[in-house]
């Protein structure tokens, strides 16, 4: 039952993936979140987000930010780094993610999410069909709601580690 919940791959930043390598297995679009996957909730875009997208560009993806919070917070930073947005996106609605597919002119074979929350994000992405990459929270600062949240995330990431961890045992034995 948890399982719909798990991500594809658990990272520990949206900065340090390795974009290149995945834009050789065939991916070109890119959904990401913003608030604590990007940047400290609430924060405008920064140097490093903005350098991200410059180089996801120059590699030759389509970006869109994903976002379930209103409209200025969302254009403001995706003007900011130049990408595609899409603002009050009902996650984890799979709507929001084949809208963000269809601007990018992108599918779900070509196109990979990038979050920080297992169930609004990852769940959303895994209900559109695409590959999730779930990372860690840039600031333990959140919203109460998030932060309750937080704690159900906790029990649905140790049983994710521990089918990995077994996984990995089974693949080296």
């Amino acid at each position: 039952m948890l399982q719909k919940f798990y991500p594809d791959e658990y990272e520990e930043s949206a900065y340090g993936l390795d974009y290149e390598g995945l834009y050789g297995q065939g991916y070109r679009g890119i959904i990401f979140d913003i608030d604590n996957t990007l940047v400290p909730h609430g924060a405008p875009a920064d140097a490093e987000s903005i350098a991200l997208f410059k180089r996801l560009r120059g590699l030759g993806y389509s970006c869109v930010l994903l976002s379930n919070n209103k409209e200025p917070r969302v254009k403001s930073f995706a003007d900011e780094v130049g990408a595609l947005y899409i603002y009050k996106a009902g996650k984890p609605s799979p709507a929001g993610y084949r809208r963000a597919m269809e601007r990018m002119g992108t599918n779900r074979t070509n196109t990979l999410f990038v979050g920080d929350q297992l169930f609004t994000d990852i769940w959303g992405a895994k209900n559109a069909g695409i590959r999730s990459i779930l990372v860690k929270p840039i600031n333990p600062k959140e919203e109460i709601q998030i932060v309750l949240k937080r704690y159900l995330e906790r029990i649905v990431l140790y049983f994710y580690r521990k089918k990995v961890s077994a996984e990995g045992k089974e693949g080296g034995a």
